[in-house]
């Protein structure tokens, strides 16, 4: 009887050990599974987390849930900056335009106010100043469709179909536009472009509109260097549309910011311009629908340049 006993008091210790093994690993499963939780609910009350979820436990299991909590913290980390930088950008939109719409709207009802409280205004003088409420109102109408351009090329709402466009004569098309206002002004116009023919894949339109938008930016910001160029190259896969000038130029802080939305360069080159912020966020986008890249270098009063990077091709359309 005593070695049954002895094997049975065995037994009993075995069994016993074996509970509070399995006590213990419940228990720090369950402080795992608890902080866990706790941390979640830190996320899901509105607090991105600050930090991982560190691995307080030597389950595998655990781990394993840990490291995939650990990449959604991170994913929610970056769409939570995402969110900011956009909603700050959004506020300084709706700043913009309520700014841009205000002026000339109030110069309109002033104009108009005169009209209405002096009906004995000379011809010639209601003349003059219904042409000034023309050209504000146009200016108003310029903005909203820059603004919902903008929204359909970000929705992806508008169809840019792409075909074999001849580049050297959609660029000196729209430089010799700008040459007598531009010459006007003081300002030398250099135009250099190969004698070959450059085709590219593209859409006129758009490239026009490209081109118009970088060649009025250089005008308007950049004309005290009194110089203002378009030059067109190729290499064997790519050709290269580089409008620059030599005015004052964009200080580096402010380069990787120029294709932001509403961001204005009055804030980078000169305060007395104002914008609507618009314009090389358009042609960003656009120039991304034609397949293509476009890049900033600036030197102050050597050369600012804004390069467009579009395929050649040999076909037809696509």
């Amino acid at each position: 009887m005593s070695g049954w006993t002895g094997l049975l008091l065995a037994l009993l210790a075995v069994s016993l050990s074996l509970h509070f093994v399995q006590y213990r690993s419940k228990k720090k499963r369950d402080e795992s599974l608890a902080y866990i939780t706790a941390r979640l609910d830190g996320i899901l009350n509105g607090g991105a987390a600050r930090g991982k979820l560190l691995h307080v436990t030597d389950d595998k299991q655990l781990i394993a849930l840990l490291n995939g909590l650990n990449g959604l913290v991170e994913t929610n980390q970056r769409m939570t900056a995402t969110y900011n930088k956009t909603e700050d950008s959004m506020r300084k939109m709706l700043a913009n335009i309520s700014h841009d719409l205000k002026t000339p709207l109030t110069v309109v009802l002033g104009y108009m106010e005169t009209l209405i409280q002096n009906p004995s205004t000379p011809a010639e003088e209601r003349e003059r100043l219904l042409d000034k409420v023309h050209a504000k109102a146009r200016e108003v109408l310029a903005l909203i469709n820059q603004f919902f351009d903008l929204a359909r090329l970000e929705s992806g709402d508008r169809d840019i179909p792409l075909n074999r466009i001849l580049l050297n004569e959609v660029c000196s098309q729209t430089i010799l536009a700008f040459y007598e206002p531009l010459t006007s002004k003081g300002v030398e116009v250099v135009i250099a472009m190969p004698e070959t023919p450059v085709y590219v894949l593209g859409n006129e339109e758009a490239l026009v509109r490209i081109l118009n938008n970088l060649i009025s930016n250089a005008s308007q910001y950049g004309s005290d260097g009194n110089m203002l160029g378009l030059t067109l190259r190729e290499d064997e896969e790519h050709a290269y549309v580089e409008v620059w000038d030599r005015g004052k130029g964009i200080s580096e802080f402010h380069q990787d910011r120029v294709f932001e939305r509403m961001y204005t360069l009055e804030d980078s080159r000169n305060p007395l311009y104002q914008g609507s912020g618009l314009g090389l966020t358009i042609t960003k986008r656009l120039v991304e629908k034609l397949g293509g890249v476009i890049t900033l270098t600036s030197k102050p009063y050597v050369k600012t340049s804004f390069t467009v990077k579009l395929k050649k091709t040999t076909y037809g359309r696509t």
